[in-house]
């Protein structure tokens, strides 16, 4: 430690005479007394001021109604004449709406909040009919889809983005925050930590809204190879680096923050809003007490200094000075392994604030940017803290206008290098969380309904201590069960193995065994797990029954990755560039767990009670499970992904779902009209990634936990869209991953991923095939298209091109697009000699496929390289012109008429 001695820290400060201390140091000494004697004065009318400025934004937005009633994330998804159009906010009240739709849809462009002007009506209308060049629809384009160049910008009524995050996330209940800070993730956007309310003074640790966030990033053990982790942020223990301004900072901590975080030798990424992004300059209103984080998560390159920080570690922002948000300033030093205060200059005032930071084990680093003259001023008080603060003069750094920016960058990084290496306090959401609560802070997730569904989720998790071992016992209906049922169900449409045995004979022994199967199924009881399941599940309170939902996914996706974190030996010896989630082949991993099984058991249970009642072995009047299909609509309802078909058994529980199509069609009244849209592909083609970019839907693409069936989830079309549409509701099936390339097209496993690839587009309007080259592409879906065009049904085809190498790739051309469709061409006529069909048809003659129309290449979804990257602009640009030209295809009638629920009951039964 050094002496309080002036050459210790001297070093650190510029030269220059000291002409006002005297005068300084006595102005601050005798407005002290009065600063205390006004102090509650000043405090209510700094109070007062934040409530008028919050209900000024809120009515500037118009987000007043939803101030009470929350914004959900059904209503973020609603499909409008919005969301097929190319179009900018022009008034204040579509900043909300242009915001949710950009986010939902992964735009790095999203917290740009410039206003366009108006324009005359005929101009304005006609801009918003404006259709894209063909040649641009198909290919993308390197303009920002959201972009009107020929409109130009007013600064009329300026906000700032951290001001337009903070009110939609106080209007929007904690589901929609919680996708909302997900979809930030990817973007590799600071994330917001602690909400600040200035209307009741009770700011919020988005605990809750942190949960569904998930981070992977490449762990170097002593000794041992470089292996993948993928964690839930909130339970991850990592270093925390805050950054906080006192009084005033001509310099951005943001600005510095974000070149701390990015290798020297790159432009540094946006991670948090600084002053010199585009409109972020503009005074903030509400987001001051705002706390951001950051998580650094390193890549493991082989590759020398390429990571910027050897391990994780979490960088803090708080937004707004540090005297007026005291508590949660009080929140980062008592949960940070350093923090670094910005400011000008230190006087009286700064020095008795820092005093009160006395006995924190907490390292503290000063950043000061002094003014001319306060040279001997800044020493005397920087003395004083030596002791204080246990400092010396490498905690001391000094940025004026001459100081090498890079040189400080690299100091910086450094000095967290050294943190980080030496921190013994490692903190995670959770552990802050619990600090938050002693402090005074509200933790979103303690209210009633989810500490409810909390315990309900413990009562079924606390007794899964070995997954296989209770899917065998406590979820005895499917596994082998199923399986076997299914299996019995196909041989009687199939009668391939009949033998010697006549036709009705065979029938009849294979209709007893069913029966047998069947009895076996409905002797069983509810185990205690189920019972609680259902009883979550039918909760009157919706939010209990959204947070019982949501509880119940995460704990269980948390158990996999517990699971999964001593990799099969088969995983070790695979690098970074194979790190995306679809790579990991679900042969290597056990099978998990997830609220899928549980659903999946209501349905067998419904399925084995209905078979017995259609054979006459029980009463209509006996049925106890008559009500499961009831509660299983009510989750499509709310947007939940249901199973349509388990992949295991490539089966559909026929009654099961048709009976939740029909209470669906009693619920809804009015016979809706639906609009069937699939998507399938080889595993690891970014299927469900593309769909929940392109609707803001929740179909699971973690690394630990991939269900591998056939899911649907449900769209809601806003009322006034609907006669335009055609549709009331768009139906989403994402199905599960088939085998790509010629291996694939032999044996039992073929045959089943034929059965599902002939469902799913079978009951589609639109189809989508997702791929990565030609070899990957599912000669299943070729051999379901030559099935479904001999029924008369073939949807209205899209092929996708996804590119998922490492390195950026040239804008194909129409040549490109050409060279697939004859390619696809050779393997459907290939796949056609398979059936041994009189007649070749290639893919082109049965859907009707147009390359200039029917193919599109989306580019990689990774701007650089993961973990750091964020989702690139190109990719989520090329999806939304996806999506536009598919809404356009179902607004011109180009896609199959519509179908209503009991036809689509119908369909599942033929298929």
């Amino acid at each position: 430690m050094a002496s309080a001695g002036h050459s210790d820290l001297g070093e650190v400060v510029p030269e220059g005479k000291d002409s006002e201390t005297t005068q300084a140091e006595q102005e601050n000494t005798d407005g002290t007394e009065e600063a205390q004697e006004n102090g509650q004065a000043i405090v209510a009318d700094f109070l007062t001021e934040e409530r008028s400025r919050l209900h000024e934004t809120m009515s500037l937005l118009g987000l007043e109604t939803y101030c009470n009633r929350k914004l959900s994330l059904q209503d973020a998804r609603q499909i409008s004449f919005d969301s097929m159009k190319n179009w900018a906010p022009q008034v204040p009240t579509d900043l909300p709406w242009s915001f949710l739709r950009k986010l939902l849809a992964l735009n790095s462009e999203v917290r740009n909040t410039t206003l366009l002007s108006d324009l005359p009506q005929d101009d304005r209308t006609g801009e918003k009919e404006t259709q894209v060049d063909e040649q641009e629809i198909y290919w993308g384009t390197s303009e920002d889809i959201y972009s009107l160049t020929e409109l130009v910008t007013t600064p009329d009524v300026p906000l700032n983005p951290l001001d337009l995050l903070c009110a939609l996330l106080l209007c929007s209940d904690s589901f929609l925050q919680q996708e909302l800070l997900i979809k930030m993730s990817l973007c590799q956007f600071a994330l917001p930590v602690v909400l600040p309310d200035s209307e009741n003074q009770n700011h919020t640790f988005l605990l809750w809204a942190l949960r569904g966030v998930m981070r992977t990033w490449w762990w170097q053990s002593p000794g041992g190879p470089r292996t993948p982790r993928e964690e839930s942020l909130v339970l991850t223990r990592v270093p925390i680096i805050s950054f906080a301004r006192m009084d005033i900072s001509s310099h951005s901590k943001s600005h510095l923050l974000n070149a701390v975080m990015s290798p020297c030798h790159h432009q540094p990424h946006d991670y948090f809003c600084h002053r010199e992004m585009p409109s972020a300059a503009n005074a903030r209103e509400i987001a001051d007490g705002l706390i951001e984080m950051s998580w650094y998560s390193p890549g493991g390159s082989s590759k020398e200094n390429a990571d910027v920080f050897p391990e994780p570690v979490a960088f803090a922002n708080l937004r707004g000075e540090i005297g007026s948000h005291w508590q949660q300033f009080k929140l980062l030093t008592e949960t940070s392994s350093a923090v670094f205060i910005l400011t000008d200059n230190i006087g009286q005032k700064e020095y008795e604030l820092l005093c009160s930071l006395n006995g924190s084990t907490t390292r503290y680093y000063l950043i000061l940017s002094p003014y001319r003259g306060k040279r001997n001023a800044n020493l005397r008080f920087l003395n004083k803290l030596v002791s204080v603060l246990q400092i010396d003069y490498s905690h001391v750094l000094v940025k004026v206008s001459s100081t090498d920016s890079k040189r400080l960058v690299k100091r910086l990084q450094a000095i967290v290098v050294n943190v980080i290496k030496s921190a013994s306090r490692k903190v995670s959401l959770e552990d802050m969380a619990e600090t938050a609560r002693t402090l005074g802070l509200k933790v979103d997730e303690d209210c009633e309904e989810s500490q409810k569904a909390r315990e309900r989720v413990e009562k079924i998790t606390q007794d899964i201590t070995d997954v296989e071992l209770y899917k065998r016992e406590k979820l005895r209906l499917q596994g082998d069960p199923w399986r076997n049922i299914a299996q019995v169900e196909k041989e009687l449409c199939r009668l391939q193995r009949a033998g010697d045995s006549s036709p009705e004979k065979y029938k009849s022994e294979l209709r007893q065994r069913l029966l047998t199967l069947r009895m076996h199924q409905n002797r069983n009881e509810l185990g205690c797990g189920m019972q609680e399941f259902i009883k979550g599940i039918a909760n009157p309170s919706l939010v209990e029954k959204q947070f019982f939902l949501g509880w119940m996914k995460l704990k269980l996706e948390e158990m996999a990755r517990q699971s999964r974190r001593q990799p099969p030996e088969a995983l070790a010896t695979l690098g970074p560039k194979h790190s995306r989630p679809a790579e990991l082949s679900e042969q290597l991993w056990p099978i998990s767990l997830g609220v899928e099984h549980f659903l999946r058991e209501m349905g067998q249970f419904y399925e084995a009670e209905c078979y017995l009642v259609e054979v006459g072995k029980m009463a209509e009047s006996q049925k106890r499970f008559t009500h499961f299909v009831g509660l299983a609509s009510e989750l499509v309802l709310s947007g939940f992904p249901l199973e349509l078909m388990d992949r295991g058994t490539c089966c559909v529980p026929l009654r099961w779902v048709t009976g939740i199509l029909r209470e669906l069609h009693a619920r809804l009244e009015g016979r809706p009209r639906l609009l069937v849209l699939s998507v399938l592909g080889a595993e690891g083609t970014g299927k469900s990634t593309l769909l929940n970019t392109m609707f803001g839907l929740q179909f699971a693409t973690s690394r630990s936990y991939k269900p591998h069936g056939t899911f649907m989830q449900l769209i809601s079309v806003t009322e006034d869209f609907r006669q335009d549409l055609g549709c009331d509701f768009i139906l989403v099936i994402d199905s599960g991953g088939l085998t790509g390339g010629a291996t694939a097209a032999r044996g039992e496993r073929y045959e089943l991923e034929v059965s599902l690839a002939t469902l799913a587009m079978g009951l589609s309007n639109i189809t989508v095939v997702s791929m990565a080259e030609t070899k990957d592409t599912p000669l299943a879906a070729l051999h379901a298209f030559l099935k479904l065009e001999k029924l008369g049904h073939v949807p209205n085809c899209q092929l996708v091109s996804q590119d998922l190498s490492d390195g950026l790739v040239s804008r194909p051309n129409p040549r490109d697009r050409k060279q697939l469709l004859e390619q696809l061409n050779d393997l459907s006529k290939a796949v056609a000699e398979m059936e041994k069909q009189d007649e070749e048809r290639t893919l082109s003659e049965m859907v009707l496929c147009d390359p200039e129309k029917h193919i599109w290449h989306i580019p990689r979804l990774w701007h650089g390289v993961p973990p750091m990257a964020p989702v690139s602009l190109g990719y989520c640009e090329a999806v939304f012109e996806l999506k536009r030209c598919l809404l356009e295809n179902i607004r011109n009638g180009v896609c199959h008429q519509h179908r209503d629920i009991v036809h689509l009951v119908e369909l599942v039964g033929r298929l």
